[in-house]
């Protein structure tokens, strides 16, 4: 579980930018690493399936603020989020419903995420007031390392200013924010490709949101 740190000047106090990769660091080490920048209300940037993403504790709304910020993202846009398992999905929805049951056994882990309703205690900035939380657990690759070693809910908001294309490489990461991420997981150049479908199933019928790169067979779930 995420502690908070006491005062917002400790939280301010965040740590040097960091790059650590698996090349040179243990798991257990990088592991370590991103928990103590998140529990600062740091910024931690890694790769997905796709491309690179920013990730902050979901639930924290100081953090939230910062990485909207960051990106210049407006605030009537919800951030997406990964998990490792049920268990931590269970923290942030309030229910499971069936049609979503079924996707989450056939396609996860995978680009697919899927909206449910939001808990009560899920902050209304991450789901920019519309009571709904996009969620997934991950494909190989960094984010699932980080989702179910740290056992958080992170954002997965691509890792690029508003409007700009997101980033493949460490060094794109750097060239949009610099030091303001405090923790970059070089993994190299991320795979690219299509981002994940996103499918709303609090709607009936259930509603492809995005396009992307899980083909939903619509007699199936619509």
């Amino acid at each position: 579980m995420l502690h908070k740190s006491g005062s917002g000047a400790c939280r301010n106090a965040l740590f040097r930018m960091l790059i650590l990769s698996f090349d040179k660091n243990s798991p257990e080490l990088i592991r370590s690493e991103a928990l103590k920048v998140l529990e600062k209300g740091g910024i931690v940037a890694y790769a997905t399936e796709s491309f690179y993403a920013l990730g902050v504790p979901a639930t924290d709304e100081e953090a939230l603020e910062r990485l909207f910020g960051l990106k210049k993202r407006p605030a009537e846009k919800p951030l997406p989020v990964i998990i490792g398992d049920t268990m931590t999905l269970k923290s942030i929805v309030k229910d499971i419903p069936v049609r979503a049951g079924e996707l989450m056994e056939k396609y996860w882990p995978g680009p697919l995420t899927i909206v449910f309703p939001a808990a009560d205690a899920v902050p209304a900035l991450l789901t920019a007031g519309t009571g709904k939380v996009a969620a997934r657990i991950p494909g190989e690759s960094t984010a699932l390392f980080l989702a179910r070693g740290l056992r958080l809910p992170l954002t997965a908001t691509s890792a690029n200013p508003s409007s700009q294309p997101p980033a493949e490489t460490p060094g794109q990461v750097m060239d949009y924010f610099g030091d303001r991420v405090d923790l970059i997981i070089d993994t190299g150049r991320s795979p690219g490709g299509r981002p994940s479908t996103i499918i709303d199933v609090t709607v009936v019928p259930a509603r492809i949101l995005r396009a992307g790169s899980v083909r939903l067979e619509e007699r199936l779930y619509f």
